[in-house]
């Protein structure tokens, strides 16, 4: 069996799971809601359990994913639907940030309104518009992106970079804040 898709996801307090029919999962939290359909072959359903703990034992709620047999399709859509409800869990009452570091003379952002305007050395300023549901913030020379959706957050901060991804001999450009740039050394000139 997947080894992530027989691990339930811990329900934590003040987060509500319902699923309908069709395997349509709605998870409500502090920090908003998400709603994703899932594949019907799969059977996703709540169940309370009593776990034990050094201070005794505790009701917690929790989703079990199951799959009805051994089919590689059934197997692949498994742990992937379990990481998808977790990560729906964790961006209802946690959220999700990815934070960008940019690199260069002159570089910077600054934010108006829902737009965000990068000056990356090209003829004119770079404006992007804020997605439904993701915000970001400038500090000095890093940019926050931060949402509920994982993958929209994600993405997001993938188009950010893209407009003027980490260049090899100087560094200058946007990158992750933990993404290491492999450094090359340029051209020596004659003596």
């Amino acid at each position: 069996m997947s080894r992530i898709g027989r691990m339930p996801v811990v329900i934590p307090n003040g987060v509500t799971v319902s699923i309908e029919d069709g395997n349509v999962v709605t998870v409500k939290g502090p920090k908003g809601t998400l709603k994703r359909q899932f594949v019907p072959e799969l059977t996703i359903r709540t169940q309370e359990v009593e776990r034990e703990t050094e201070n005794g034992p505790v009701r917690l709620n929790e989703v079990v994913v199951e799959r009805p047999n051994d089919l590689k399709r059934e197997k692949s859509l498994h742990g992937l639907t379990r990481a998808l409800i977790h990560n729906m869990v964790v961006g209802v009452s946690d959220g999700f940030t990815k934070t960008l570091e940019i690199n260069g003379v002159g570089y910077r952002a600054q934010k108006t309104g829902k737009k965000l305007v990068l000056n990356l050395g090209y003829s004119h300023p770079v404006e992007m518009e804020d997605p439904e549901g993701i915000e970001t913030k400038v500090d000095a020379n890093k940019i926050i992106v931060s949402g509920i959706d994982k993958q929209m957050v994600g993405q997001y901060a993938a188009e950010i970079r893209e407009k003027r991804k980490p260049e090899p001999y100087k560094g200058k450009g946007i990158k992750y804040d933990d993404e290491v740039i492999r450094r090359k050394v340029g051209k020596t000139g004659k003596k």
